[in-house]
């Protein structure tokens, strides 16, 4: 079943919620290269947005969100609510991010 929508509510404008299939998660775990970190250090001596990071937590969050949706879909849903990220550093320069909601089926 192809998904139709997300929602970081717990309802979906225009739908109905006709099954609840329980929690879905798509985790990552990233560590910074050593190439990244002396790029992002001469970023750091201009100021402002460090882009080696930027696009770093973009690609990891982008692909626990994928994660989390082939996830869903796996279970038969076509929407997933509740979506939120977390977060956690397990170690020095290495870190978790779980992107996790509540897999439904709506019509």
């Amino acid at each position: 079943m192809e998904l139709k929508k997300t929602s970081t509510s717990f309802e979906i404008y225009g739908y109905k919620i006709i099954q609840n299939l329980g929690v879905v998660r798509g985790v990552t775990v990233r560590s910074r290269s050593i190439f990244g970190n002396i790029g992002a250090a001469f970023q750091t001596l201009a100021g402002g947005n460090i882009t080696l990071y930027t696009e770093l937590c973009e690609r990891t969050r982008k692909e626990s969100f994928d994660i989390m949706i082939a996830h869903a879909e796996q279970l038969g849903g076509n929407a997933v609510i509740g979506v939120r990220y977390d977060t956690t550093e397990i170690m020095s320069g290495v870190t978790e991010v779980i992107c996790y909601g509540t897999a439904v089926i709506v019509d």
